[in-house]
């Protein structure tokens, strides 16, 4: 299956999808496109199951994807919360750690919104 290119160039679109998925990991909501949404969804089972798995080449694997030169250190904050809470709160889960919930759509252009949220 293709995947969204939602109008980027591919490192728009890498860089765009870094940042969400770390605010993801920080806030453990957020708000955004529905698009958009979609395929950070998948990303972030991803990283998901990495930081159950738990080991130094996950960390690392998780390092390498995650937002870099943030305010206030955030990314390290996004993975030490990533590894030492989230990570843990899934151990039984197989898969479906994210819901997606319709809000409507946006004012300026009627996209539709949504929240994406860690499953609790």
């Amino acid at each position: 299956m293709p995947y969204r290119k939602l109008g980027r160039t591919s490192s728009a679109r890498k860089a765009l999808f870094r940042s969400l998925v770390t605010d993801l990991f920080l806030y453990e909501k957020i708000e955004t496109t529905e698009a958009k949404a979609k395929e950070l969804r998948s990303i972030a089972d991803h990283m998901i199951t990495l930081a159950k798995r738990g080991d130094l080449h996950a960390r690392r694997q998780v390092a390498s994807y995650v937002r870099k030169e943030t305010v206030e250190n955030a990314d390290q904050d996004a993975i030490q919360k990533l590894f030492s809470e989230i990570g843990p709160r899934y151990k039984e889960r197989q898969g479906g750690y994210t819901r997606i919930l319709k809000l409507g759509p946006r004012r300026g252009d009627a996209a539709p919104m949504v929240i994406i949220e860690l499953v609790q």
